[in-house]
């Protein structure tokens, strides 16, 4: 190294001039350099003081290597980098990708690691989780304060589940991959459904404060709020349309994210009407047991009867 290009620049002898310090790089002439002649037969020096040529101790041999080592935590760093074909999102071409590399025979110091934007859709998947399980926390919270109740709220966020069905078939029937804006739809529909088991629970415990039985404050609960969940589910649905069928710039970010959302409002409108209320007439039987099991245990038992004895009459 320092006979072709010279020591490294913190090791180099410098000249101060002119309050300056200008490193002196010594190194063999442009002949020398491509002469592997000459390059065999430099001298470098043994443990015990004397030298031997180089061709002693080496292979001399001419072989391309990296210009720059690049390093990211003091480990050497390969990028491998690619341009998506048309059609091809980035989660299909990473899965292919680590395919490939399962079949590959690697060095056992050697691993792979995303960067890039793989790198950046994992991060995003991890921020999409937290983001979502925030989102129910403080959904709970929020439904708990205004029914006063425990029970009812999870009978709400019961209704999440029934869009993932929908936003599934959607994605196949369409052949759209789960993306950035598809994950953005999801989050979208979790105010979108909790909303229509909103309007029906809520309208049979309107009915239920009336005096009416569970199955009866279903029964007309159901017809009644039918008409709005409909109208703002067929409202979301239809306007999401041309967003899903649009083209132009942009429609290939926006496209999935529609197709999403009009996929999960069409499965949990129909599913939520179903299966709500078969739900909420269970939570509601199982916290009236337990009120009446609590009721019992807290009414005091009834004091033994003595029976007076009449005067004169043996007892």
């Amino acid at each position: 190294r320092v006979a072709t290009i010279g020591d490294y620049d913190s090791d180099l002898a410098k000249v101060s001039i002119d309050d300056r310090l200008i490193p002196v790089r010594v190194q063999l002439t442009e002949e020398s350099r491509s002469d592997l002649a000459r390059i065999s037969a430099l001298r470098v020096p043994t443990a015990t003081g004397g030298s031997v040529p180089l061709n002693a101790v080496a292979d001399i041999s001419v072989a391309e290597g990296p210009s720059v080592v690049n390093r990211l935590n003091r480990e050497r760093v390969a990028t491998i980098g690619a341009n998506l074909p048309p059609g091809v999102v980035l989660g299909q071409a990473t899965a292919r990708f680590n395919e490939i590399v399962a079949t590959v025979d690697l060095p056992a110091s050697v691993r792979t690691a995303e960067s890039g934007d793989a790198e950046i859709q994992g991060e995003l998947f991890a921020s999409f989780a937290n983001a979502m399980l925030l989102a129910l926390l403080l959904m709970l919270g929020v439904l708990i304060l205004l029914f006063g109740s425990v029970i009812q709220p999870f009978t709400i966020l019961l209704s999440l589940p029934l869009a993932i069905g929908g936003v599934a078939a959607a994605l196949i029937i369409t052949g759209s991959a789960i993306s950035m804006p598809v994950l953005i739809g999801i989050l979208m529909l979790m105010g979108i459904v909790t909303k229509n088991a909103i309007l029906l629970v809520d309208g049979a415990l309107q009915y239920l404060r009336e005096g009416l039985s569970v199955d009866e404050a279903l029964m007309k609960a159901g017809p009644r709020r039918l008409r709005p969940i409909l109208m703002t589910s067929a409202a979301m649905a239809i306007g999401m349309v041309p967003t899903a069928i649009g083209k132009g710039v942009g429609s290939e970010f926006r496209a999935p994210m529609a197709i999403a959302v009009i996929g999960g409002v069409i499965t949990s409108t129909f599913l939520t009407l179903l299966v709500v209320p078969v739900v909420f007439a269970a939570m509601e039987r199982l916290g009236f047991k337990r009120a009446q099991k609590k009721d019992e245990e807290l009414v005091p038992p009834a004091p033994p009867v003595v029976e007076e004895q009449q005067p004169g009459r043996a007892a």
